[in-house]
């Protein structure tokens, strides 16, 4: 089910309301942009320390921007062994409502492959949900509270000039209590162009009239008077701010009800979860962990799951989610097992059922909440298979057991660490030895046309040594093996295992340097001499 600004606060107590019931939710985001291109050398690496990878996506959080947010819900049912489902699709829009105008870049690669998938940009742009983080809505206050009132929007400047000029003409030949009507604007227009007119004229009032329209009414000063301290007038400060909030309220519920969390390989999402609703990204890599497992005291990541019981259980290899899914869902896999649990969709949300819709939000968010069902069912079979002692209809809170290695545990992808751990210390995975590239007797090459010439071998990232020498990083001990053979007698590329006290330039540096000092320390002996007898 597509939620835009138009439905938002009519649907939020009932949204509220599912997230407090859940046994758990799932969240999966689309945005404007995955990695920043500034820097140019911004892209993810093998090299990268969980720390280098924190500080690179943050430049691309802090750039690019929330699209849509895919929320499901997950009830446990009391009349069958399984869970309802019920997944929206929240089209998100920066507010504009009298904060700073909020810049944010547009990826050409990632807004082509949204629209290939049908993402709706219409729908974006015109009725995306507003959203605001502490900071800004701290400032919003400050500047509501204070009559400070400013509209940043270029657009809504344009139609709240078009609003006074009407209402100016009118209200000359209008008697009291003639009303008149203004149409076609959006939900942060309603708000402002009733503040700016209540401002700038004392002898009207106005109300809002459905979603796109505003009332305004001719009134006397002693009418006015009394409609301000009305408890039912639209514009109190503590209704705009609700809506300037928007999704930021059910964002809110989100972090009180302290749900366990499932997403699909989730740390760009976190990060833009903490940017966008919570706090903008603080500095430190070691503060981001600590707030979010107070945010988000239990998450699941569903790719971290699948990664490992590929290894222990032989779970068929996949690359994407709905792969996950189809495969959890397959005969072969799951065949009429009477123990599974059974998940049924809503009825708002029956679509996802009929129809694929890979890369939107409220899907994904639907495939990772079932996914993790089944991957929790299919753990906990595997395990208890060895004891003999599978049990039926288990409760939610069993489930979650089988799952304890892997909570809070978010899939690093081709890093220094398997996964990022929230709740703990990060710990780093195997990787094959870094090999050093030597180039002999050609001119001086750069990182591209290094990963050129191995690319049709192995995939390795690249990073400069020294002018003449590389580090080659693979995540394939095989393909490593591999190039050893092939590049033992090349005549101009020599490929070693690295070793950090042979070819690493700052222990060269000393070692050359302690060299000269012994040197020399020698010859000042060998040139001093015994010293000469009476």
């Amino acid at each position: 089910m597509d939620i835009g600004a138009a439905d938002f606060e009519r649907l939020l107590p009932c949204l509220r309301d599912l997230i407090r019931r859940a046994a758990f939710l799932a969240l999966d985001m689309e945005f404007t942009g995955l990695h920043s291109t500034f820097p140019c050398n911004n892209e993810p690496s093998l090299f990268d320390s969980p720390v280098e990878r924190y500080l690179k996506a943050r430049q691309s959080v802090q750039r690019f921007t929330v699209t849509q947010l895919g929320k499901c819900s997950s009830d446990a049912q009391n009349d069958l062994p399984g869970y309802m489902i019920h997944s929206y699709n929240f089209f998100l829009f920066p507010s504009t409502l009298g904060v700073t105008d909020v810049e944010f870049s547009l990826s050409a690669s990632s807004i082509q492959f949204l629209f290939h998938h049908g993402f709706d940009y219409n729908k974006f742009l015109k009725d995306g949900i507003p959203y605001m983080n502490e900071v800004q809505e701290e400032i919003f206050s400050q500047n509501l509270l204070s009559g400070s009132w400013k509209v940043n929007s270029v657009l809504d400047r344009d139609v709240l000039k078009k609003a006074i000029d009407e209402v100016t003409c009118w209200i000359a030949a209008a008697e009291e209590d003639d009303t008149m009507i203004l149409q076609d604007l959006s939900v942060c227009q309603i708000f402002e162009v009733q503040l700016v007119l209540r401002q700038a004229l004392q002898n009207v009032w106005t109300q809002p009239l459905g979603n796109e329209k505003v009332i305004v009414k001719k009134v006397s000063p002693e009418n006015r008077r009394l409609l301000e301290n009305s408890p039912d007038d639209s514009c109190q400060k503590e209704l705009i701010l609700l809506s300037a909030r928007g999704f930021t309220t059910l964002f809110q519920t989100l972090v009180k009800a302290k749900k366990p969390l499932v997403g699909h390989n989730m740390l760009m999402d976190l990060m833009h979860l903490h940017d966008k609703f919570y706090k903008p990204l603080p500095e430190s890599y070691e503060e981001f962990k600590r707030n979010i497992h107070d945010l988000f005291p239990v998450l699941i990541d569903t790719k971290t799951v699948t990664k490992s019981i590929w290894k222990k259980w032989q779970f068929p290899w996949v690359s994407n989610l709905l792969e996950v899914y189809e495969v959890l869902f397959s005969s072969d896999l799951n065949p009429k097992d009477p123990t599974c649990p059974v998940i049924a969709l809503a009825s708002d949300c029956s679509r996802y059922a009929e129809k694929k819709s890979p890369h939107e939000a409220g899907y994904d968010a639907f495939l990772c909440g079932s996914g993790k069902v089944l991957l929790q069912h299919l753990c906990r079979v595997c395990v208890e298979t060895w004891h003999d002692a599978v049990e039926a209809d288990p409760s939610f809170s069993q489930y979650l057991t089988v799952l304890d290695e892997y909570l809070n545990k978010v899939n690093f992808i081709r890093g220094g660490v398997s996964s990022i751990n929230f709740s703990g210390k990060d710990a780093p995975c195997q990787h094959p030895p870094v090999l050093v590239l030597h180039v002999r007797g050609s001119p001086e090459l750069n990182e591209r046309q290094i990963y050129q010439e191995f690319k049709h071998l192995c995939r390795f990232d690249v990073r400069r040594l020294s002018k003449n020498q590389f580090l080659l990083l693979s995540n394939k001990f095989k393909l490593v093996r591999l190039v050893l053979r092939d590049y033992k007698h090349h005549p101009h590329l020599q490929v070693s295992v690295y070793r950090h006290w042979r070819h690493s330039p700052p222990v060269n540096c000393l070692l050359q340097v302690s060299g000269i000092v012994a040197l020399w320390s020698l010859l000042a002996f060998v040139l001093g001499g015994a010293p000469c007898r009476p």
